[in-house]
């Protein structure tokens, strides 16, 4: 077996089962879960019709192997989609691909570009290669940097400023090791969006080191002000960056259009790596299904089902935020489904004894990062993903504000 396996940590949900699986709920109330990040929004018919269409349509679509690269028509969809929404001008012939879902795409680009043991005059060249992760942060990073034999660095927030990631705190030996950075804008848990400035200083270490910038942005369509999220090749081209030199931005159309089931999305950026992550994909076998690429297109043409979803969010948050605030520290994020609370004594006994007395499941922030400068970003800390019905979200936080009130 590949001994790298064995420096996986177990995912988060794992740990939250194991971490209720000896707790009897409260039966008087029915189970209401803010636990797993998975949208539950009603997808919307049309996408669902264009599936549908692509099969009735082209019953040979399914007895032929699609292209890894996709169909022209999706490129020109996602092509479509950037220049509408960032105002950018995108090759859709060799700057984009279409990948399955975020996740996929995420843990095989950090296997195309990191290279264990490249030197290149680098002094550090006989150390473990560096992949630069959020802390606390999505565990696909660290999943991915481990199996490609590179070793993780985590870069703690700071709940001062609005959950930014501290950049000054890397040292330079970590910085001439780095290989891969992750960001994520907006934040997974935080919901905090990386302004200009930040960008700006992520790009000249990336110029000055060499490394690529992988830029997740799966939530960038559920935000809470009235200016849409900055995106990272929106940045790079307002800095005069219009090659996106080192830089891949991931987009998915999951949150975005309520289909996480279909597993669809896409990376666009530096031509040269989209050239080698594409020969790369070709061999992983991850070509997108004719039917879902029909889907995927029609989703990505339209842009008021995409409306109507954010104000239903909107609509959540507004409602449960103050709520939850009487009893929480806890505030509306910048953007995303998620609310990041901190709670009074331990994260983990909380969401235990949560779940036992009002059968209310939440995610501890500790599942969520690792330790790092003396501490864990996550601790005292949880996660509630807003994804269900309102009045199942507010019933929830009602719920929260007495357990709070009773455990006080």
């Amino acid at each position: 077996m590949n001994p790298l396996l064995s420096l996986l940590q177990p995912y988060p949900f794992e740990r939250l089962r194991q971490l209720l699986a000896n707790v009897t709920p409260n039966p008087a109330l029915r189970p209401i879960s803010l636990g797993m990040g998975e949208p539950k929004h009603a997808t919307p018919a049309f996408i669902q019709q264009a599936m549908i269409d692509a099969i009735v349509s082209t019953p040979s679509g399914l007895a032929a192997y699609p292209a890894t690269a996709g169909e022209a028509g999706l490129r020109e969809a996602f092509a479509h989609w950037l220049r509408k929404r960032y105002g950018l001008d995108v090759n859709p012939a060799t700057q984009m691909l279409p990948v399955n879902g975020s996740r996929e795409a995420l843990f095989a680009l950090t296997q195309t570009i990191v290279s264990p043991g490249s030197g290149g005059g680098n002094p550090y060249a006989d150390q473990a290669p560096v992949v630069v992760c959020p802390n606390p942060f999505y565990q696909i990073y660290e999943g991915a940097a481990l199996l490609a034999g590179a070793q993780p660095y985590f870069v703690p927030t700071d709940p001062a400023r609005n959950f930014a990631q501290d950049w000054d705190s890397v040292p330079e030996q970590v910085w001439a090791r780095t290989q891969l950075l992750f960001v994520c804008s907006p934040g997974n848990p935080t919901g905090a969006v990386m302004p200009l400035n930040e960008w700006k200083k992520l790009f000249d270490l990336s110029d000055r080191h060499g490394f690529v910038i992988a830029s997740d942005e799966c939530y960038s369509e559920i935000y809470f002000r009235d200016e849409p999220p900055l995106g990272g090749m929106e940045a790079a081209a307002k800095l005069g960056r219009s090659d996106f030199k080192n830089l891949v931005s991931f987009t998915s159309l999951s949150k975005r259009s309520n289909v996480p089931g279909m597993r669809s999305g896409f990376v666009a950026g530096d031509a040269a790596i989209m050239k080698q992550f594409l020969l790369y994909r070709t061999y992983h076998g991850s070509a997108m299904s004719p039917v879902v690429q029909a889907a995927s297109m029609a989703a990505w043409r339209d842009e008021q089902h995409v409306i109507e979803n954010r104000a239903l969010y909107r609509s959540k948050f507004a409602q449960v935020t103050p709520l939850l605030a009487e009893v929480l520290e806890v505030a509306l994020p910048d953007a995303g489904f998620y609310l990041w609370a901190k709670v009074q004594g331990n994260d983990t006994d909380f969401a235990r004894e949560l779940f036992s007395l009002y059968n209310v499941t939440v995610l501890p922030g500790t599942f969520l990062a690792r330790d790092g400068q003396g501490a864990n970003p996550g601790a005292q800390r949880i996660r509630m993903a807003l994804v269900t019905e309102p009045a199942e979200c507010v019933e929830a936080a009602q719920r929260i504000v007495q357990f709070v009130k009773c455990r006080t």
